[in-house]
């Protein structure tokens, strides 16, 4: 999501310029929701031929290494794309590489996608943008909700989204305080949706409570098309620093993203950018964080400050 507004801006510098990305499968269904995004090929495809051909078929003037992939470098060497640009920190990008930017991403106190268009320097797109242009490039939309989730969105209620995971991805807000903040939303007019993958699913019910009519479990049972929409047609969502979360900012609806302050996960850095983004740490002067220490700082932020903004 940090990476689609790249194609925003070279849309924006190169008008007709046709963009093809390369992505994970399970990644398809957002990328094809991105106005900017032309085609989609994702590495599995490329991995299950002959991923150098592949390439050059695609008669591409210029591969980006956004996420460095050292098979990727290569058979973009190999397919011949005349401008091929990665950074200075990989060591094979001085092999496969025409063009190399200098910079770190670790110890920048620059956001993701704002490092990203770093990466476009060598094509003449040099300015820090800031967080706000940014956003408004990301061309993102969401599908049309399946009529089959209408119950899930109540005349006179908010639906409002809580993806307690991340996968192993983020510092988790932890679910006693999602079981908190599902007591405060019962007691307003809120449709709580809680979604997440299976094996989630199976953790968070040993703590969730779904017996209330407007608590709905959803864990394990969307499709990532089906949960982008879903994500799309709610009023707020909350989760830790995660792919939802910033799907939920991309979408312009209240995206609530709980943070370490440490570096390099504090929001500075993943802070979901959109229209209605509300990035929360519990101190974001914390010894132990700034002395990059593990700690849990992030568990002792308010279920109570979270429900405030959501009813705000």
């Amino acid at each position: 999501m940090l990476t689609l507004p790249i194609a925003g801006l070279l849309k924006e510098h190169f008008p007709g310029v046709r963009i093809t990305f390369l992505g994970r499968t399970y990644t398809r269904p957002v990328l094809e929701r991105c106005a900017h995004v032309d085609h989609v090929i994702t590495l599995e495809e490329l991995a299950a031929g002959d991923g150098a051909a592949m390439l050059r078929a695609l008669d591409a003037d210029v591969l980006i290494h956004v996420f460095p992939s050292k098979v990727v470098a290569r058979w973009a060497k190999e397919a011949g794309v005349p401008k091929r640009i990665g950074t200075t920190n990989r060591w094979w990008h001085w092999f496969t590489c025409s063009d190399r930017v200098a910079f770190s991403r670790k110890n920048s106190d620059l956001h993701e996608a704002q490092l990203n268009v770093k990466l476009l320097t060598p094509l003449g797109i040099s300015r820090t943008h800031s967080l706000v242009e940014l956003a408004a490039l990301s061309g993102f939309s969401p599908p049309p909700i399946d009529p089959k989730f209408k119950n899930w969105f109540r005349p006179g209620h908010r639906t409002v989204i809580l993806h307690p995971g991340s996968k192993g991805s983020a510092v988790e807000w932890g679910l006693p305080n999602f079981a908190a903040l599902m007591e405060l939303l019962k007691a307003g007019p809120f449709v709580t949706v809680v979604t997440g993958t299976q094996g989630e699913a199976e953790h968070f019910r040993t703590v969730l409570s779904f017996e209330h009519p407007d608590t709905i479990d959803a864990g394990g049972e969307l499709q990532l098309n089906e949960l982008v929409a879903v994500i799309g047609a709610s009023h707020g969502l909350v989760a830790a620093s995660t792919g939802p979360l910033h799907i939920a900012a991309a979408c312009g609806i209240r995206a609530v993203g709980l943070y370490s302050s440490r570096r390099p996960i504090h929001p500075g850095r993943w802070a979901p950018i959109g229209t209605d983004v509300h990035a929360l740490v519990f101190d974001a002067d914390c010894a132990d964080c700034k002395a990059l220490k593990p700690c849990n700082c992030i568990q002792r932020i308010s279920p109570q400050r979270v429900f405030d903004l959501l009813a705000g």
